[in-house]
Formats: structure tokens, C-alpha cells, sequence
């Protein structure tokens, strides 16, 4: 599924300049990324979808290239409305990157130039990790719902990113979604603070110089009761002291 815009179509426009992109447009932050419904399970739940919008893709041209080096264009082409973005390079050279837009539900012209600048800018890289994002469902309970136009319940709870990662590939590896009221109601993966968190808690309980040290460090971090490593070392400390006792 294409997670980046508004519309699961993605162009030929989307391979030029795959291999050839200097720029350095970091990865996106939690908070420059927004939550969509995607589909709606009546009475069941919702897929949410992670997008960026215009003021993202424009903040991030003027804070890798400034403000005076990138331009957009516009044009129609086969009744279609395509925008341009174009970049200066350090020798003066512009290069420009394309793509076409769809008209959204509320404003068709604005909806569509803003849709083919958030395309453009994608080639560019800027957002490009969207599509790395996982499936995101969220089961709502029935207080969550409304009564949609068209007679069919829509969700009522809004969702936003509370936490997201990149492995080095800059492809996503931590998610967290929240709700509105501050819950988290969807993670995919583990943050690198809970990697790290493990990792010190295994390193503690190999350090253990007897049973009752190794309860106690079990009993310190409830958190990785579960987890098969942190079980894993425990077990084998545990063997040692067997062998000793």
C-alpha cells in the first residue's frame, strides 16, 4: 500500500534520479508525520495510513538546500496537473524532479497541486520512508464511533505518531501510535531504548553472583519477563549456580 500520499498511484516519475540524489533530506520526525484512516471495519476497527504534507516537504527544502535554492513549478499536461521541483546544485546547475497530482475531496485545485508538490518532493527522497511503514490496525471499542453521512459508523478517535525509528537503511524500525487522549494503541518493533534497556538487564544477570542477586534482577526488570533472551540468560546464569551449589 502506498503510505506516503493521499493516492495509491505512484508514476514512471518515481524512478528518475533514484541513484543520483546527493541531497541529504533526513528521515522524518514523529511529529512531521500524520495519521490518515485508510479503511474502516464497521464496529471492528480502523487501518491508519502515514503521510506528510506540503509544509513538511517545504520546511525540509529550506533547511537542507535554504530557501533560495529550490523553486516549484506547475503545469497541465493531458488534463492532468503535474508540478516541478527543482533544486540548485553547488555549481549553479538546476535539476528538477516531477510528478502528477489527484484531486482530494474538499478543494480540486488546491488539492491537486499540493498532491503533486508532495509527489515531486518525494522523488527528491524527502518522506521516502513512508513506504517502509508497516500495516498499522487499531481495534476501536464501541464508544469510539459515530455516525458517518452516509449511515455507516465512522471512527471518532484520533490518531497521531507518538515515536518513530529508522535502522540504517532508513527504513522504518519502531512505531508507536497514539490516540488522542495520549494511549498507545499500536507498536511495531522496539525502540532502541528498550534494546539498550534489555541488552543492560542481560548484562546484569550474567554479572549475578548467586540465585537469590539473579531473583532479584529478574524481579527488578518485569518488563523482559516475557522476553525469550532476557528468559534465555537467566536460565543459563541459573545452571551455573546449580553446578556450584
Amino acid at each position: 500500500m502506498f503510505r506516503g500520499f493521499d493516492t495509491p498511484v505512484l508514476t514512471n516519475f518515481y524512478f528518475l534520479g533514484m541513484k543520483d540524489n546527493n541531497f541529504n533530506f533526513r528521515t522524518l520526525k514523529a511529529d512531521e508525520i500524520e495519521c490518515r484512516v485508510g479503511t474502516v471495519s464497521d464496529g471492528k476497527g480502523v487501518s491508519l495510513l502515514m503521510y506528510k504534507n506540503a509544509r513538511v516537504d517545504m520546511q525540509l527544502l529550506d533547511e537542507v538546500v535554504g530557501a533560495e535554492n529550490w523553486k516549484r513549478s506547475h503545469e497541465v499536461v493531458n488534463g492532468n496537473l503535474f508540478c516541478t521541483v527543482s533544486i540548485r546544485t553547488d555549481n549553479g546547475e538546476w535539476v528538477s524532479k516531477q510528478d502528477v497530482g489527484t484531486e482530494s475531496n474538499t478543494e480540486k485545485e488546491k488539492g491537486q497541486a499540493s498532491d503533486a508538490f508532495k509527489r515531486a518532493c518525494f522523488n527528491w527522497g524527502i518522506g521516502r520512508e513512508l513506504y517502509t511503514c508497516p500495516f498499522v490496525w487499531v481495534s476501536l471499542s464501541a464508544d469510539e464511533w459515530r455516525a458517518g453521512y452516509n449511515g455507516k459508523q465512522q471512527p471518532k478517535t484520533r490518531f497521531s505518531v507518538d515515536a518513530i525509528e529508522y535502522d540504517e537503511a532508513r527504513r522504518v524500525s519502531y512505531l508507536s501510535v497514539k490516540d488522542d487522549k495520549g494511549k498507545v494503541r499500536y507498536t511495531y518493533g522496539k525502540s532502541k531504548e528498550a534494546i539498550n534497556s534489555k541488552l543492560e538487564a542481560i548484562d546484569q544477570v550474567k554479572r549475578t553472583k548467586s540465585r537469590k542477586e539473579l531473583e532479584e534482577i529478574y524481579s527488578q526488570y518485569k518488563d523482559f519477563n516475557n522476553d525469550k533472551e532476557f528468559i534465555a540468560a537467566c536460565q543459563e546464569q541459573a545452571k551455573t549456580f546449580n553446578k556450584t551449589a
